[in-house]
């Protein structure tokens, strides 16, 4: 019995979606263009979260080492920093290390280096990234409190400028998603309202012979499931076609490969794009049926 009852309202669902064949046809369009406008946000916003992850696993704080520090010193002094919380990796760099990166800087001025191997100005340090750069301050703090630490080299306000900027991206995704949330569901919710209007006479019957509200509800929640799962399979597969067109051109471009910083293939985010679209179309096809009957189903 509760199998029939079901597939009765599946069944009239799927009626009334392409009985209504031009309604349905442009909640569809509009749909598709407001969750693609959504889907270029949030593909970007991906990105640049994922630049920022790149640019912060480089960011990281030189850890100057005292000149009179013996090698027992300076071992101990870097498992003291790694067993500090929020420290990622720590690599020792040696006077000669530093000293042979400037010989590259340098390159093909060689000469006004001269004397340099003899007497090495460079002091040996720790490199450290960070699993988070919000702990920054904290880190350093920390680092200070250690003997055998002579300076703490660090880009503060470009750690700072990335924090602010990654907050920024993820608000401004935030706020893009509620707005287009709220477009399609006045669209779907529109759109069904035609539906119940036009068949408000058969609720009515339905409501004078003892169905549930429940019962009269379900096919117009099926119908809006459904123009959302369409909307977010075809806008998944258009995002997904102009995402590759245009990323395969950046991606071969000479500056994101001078700078070694990689963007995300759409494969990459495929299951997540594919998640959130389906939550979206269900979610919304849910709630703008809702809404829309609401007046037909008061008592």
């Amino acid at each position: 019995m509760r199998y029939n009852v079901i597939s009765y309202l599946i069944g009239e669902g799927f009626k009334s979606t392409f009985k209504q064949k031009k309604m349905t046809s442009a909640s569809i369009i509009i749909m598709c263009a407001t969750m693609f406008i959504f889907g270029l946000f949030f593909v970007i916003g991906e990105n640049v979260n994922s630049v920022i992850q790149q640019i912060e696993e480089q960011q990281g704080i030189q850890i100057f080492i005292d000149e009179e520090a013996t090698e027992t010193d300076i071992e101990t002094l870097g498992n003291e920093i790694r067993n500090i919380d929020g420290v990622n990796k720590v690599t020792f760099v040696s006077k000669e290390d530093a000293l042979n990166s400037v010989k590259e800087v340098f390159d093909d001025n060689q000469g006004l280096l001269e004397g340099w191997d003899e007497e090495n100005p460079f002091p040996a340090s720790y490199f450290v990234t960070l699993t988070d750069l919000s702990l920054n301050e904290q880190v350093q703090e920390k680092i200070y409190a250690l003997d055998n630490v002579d300076e703490i080299a660090s880009e503060n306000n470009t750690i700072n400028r990335l924090q602010e900027l990654a907050n920024g991206i993820q608000i401004m995704t935030v706020i893009i998603l509620a707005l287009l949330i709220i477009i399609s569901i006045f669209i779907i919710s529109y759109t069904i309202k035609l539906t119940v209007h036009a068949r408000r006479r058969e609720i009515s019957i339905m409501k004078y012979v003892g169905a549930t509200n429940g019962f009269i509800r379900g096919p117009f929640i099926v119908e809006g499931i459904i123009i959302g799962l369409i909307s977010a399979i075809i806008t998944l597969i258009i995002l997904g076609l102009s995402y590759n067109a245009v990323m395969g051109g950046i991606g071969e471009s000479v500056l994101i490969q001078s700078i070694g910083i990689g963007l995300l293939s759409f494969s990459e985010m495929f299951f997540l794009v594919l998640t959130v679209y389906l939550v979206l179309g269900i979610g919304i096809g849910i709630l703008g049926s809702v809404i829309s009957m609401r007046k037909y189903l008061k008592v």
